[in-house]
């Protein structure tokens, strides 16, 4: 007899204040709707959770994984809200990393 498992998916948390890298990542199919998107992030939000946006390393250490979308902003780009048309010609493939502590 064989055993069969069902796993669980969790959806990841998103950590970020910009509404048009949800919808990228929605288009992409990254995420669905109803996946938690935050602004900012504390330990209890991504300990042993997949996130998905940009973590300090002390943070990232502590998720399973963290997933960025690498953007290529000009200098005239930086520090503005961009809208999900621009996104889409400046965002690259999603990296996903593991940080580790060492000990």
């Amino acid at each position: 007899m064989v055993e069969h498992h069902t796993t669980v998916k969790v959806p990841p948390v998103i950590v970020t204040r910009h509404p048009a890298l949800v919808e990228l990542l929605k288009e992409r199919g990254l995420i669905e709707s109803s996946c938690r998107v935050i602004d900012h992030a504390n330990v209890e939000d991504v300990r042993g959770q997949d996130v998905i946006g940009i973590l300090p390393l002390s943070l990232a250490a502590l998720a399973r994984s963290v997933t960025e979308i690498p953007l290529a902003l000009t200098p005239e780009m930086r520090g503005k809200e961009l809208d999900l048309k621009t996104l889409l010609t400046i965002a690259g493939p999603a990296v996903t990393y593991t940080v580790m502590i060492k000990k």
